[in-house]
């Protein structure tokens, strides 16, 4: 199974997010500080997890490198 960089970090930005969310909210309040966490932690997980590349599929055919000559 395929999945693209772009779904692999939304799918990493909403559970760090929600993760997050979760424990800033034990106290029944959420303060300004708690909402700023939450946001570096969903912006954090996005930009790390969509700038790792994906692993390739062993005995997958890569492309040529460069311009083919024939």
């Amino acid at each position: 199974m395929r999945i693209s960089s772009f779904a692999k970090s939304l799918v990493a930005g909403v559970s760090a997010g929600s993760a997050a969310a979760v424990a800033a909210v034990q106290d029944g309040t959420l303060a300004t500080g708690e909402v700023v966490t939450i946001v570096l932690a969903v912006l954090g997980a996005w930009g790390i997890t969509y700038a790792v590349p994906n692993r390739p599929i062993p005995g997958a055919m890569t492309p040529p490198a460069g311009p083919t000559r024939f």
